[in-house]
């Protein structure tokens, strides 16, 4: 556990987030391609992929920046940052690859779950060592010095 400013977690998170903002763009361009207006998220397949692409960025997110958090506040900021790395990598390989066919998209899908996979597992380590601490330790030693 850290006591320090968490900016690696902090910059992995904006860099996420000017990710996202740049998915977000691709429709926006792809809308105009296609001539796609809004409200509508239906048209050529090249749009639908996009919009879809992104969309399943959006899902994740919220999850991603959980683990993200977690991991690197109660494991090892280094390791959070390292995951997260990967997970923007990841997630940018999903767009481009889905962008262009959906079989595409399985390499950083794959990647993504990986990613996923490895924060959730540092942050659940972090939870357990926290809850085992506070709780398990404290009461072992206030038993024994009394």
């Amino acid at each position: 556990m850290t006591t320090e400013i968490p900016v690696l977690l902090a910059a992995v998170s904006l860099f996420s987030a000017l990710q996202m903002g740049y998915l977000a763009r691709q429709v926006g361009l792809a809308r105009m391609t296609h001539k796609v207006m809004p409200p509508t998220v239906t048209g050529p397949p090249e749009f639908e992929r996009t919009f879809r692409a992104h969309q399943n960025n959006v899902e994740l997110y919220p999850v991603f920046l959980v683990v993200l958090w977690t991991s690197g506040l109660l494991f090892s900021e280094v390791l959070a940052v390292l995951g997260g790395v990967v997970y923007t990598v990841a997630r940018h390989m999903y767009f481009s690859g889905y962008v262009m066919s959906t079989k595409k998209r399985l390499p950083g899908f794959y990647l993504t779950l990986g990613a996923l996979f490895f924060l959730s597992v540092l942050s659940t380590i972090g939870i357990l060592h926290g809850i085992l601490l506070e709780y398990f330790y404290k009461t072992v030693s206030m038993m024994v010095t009394h």
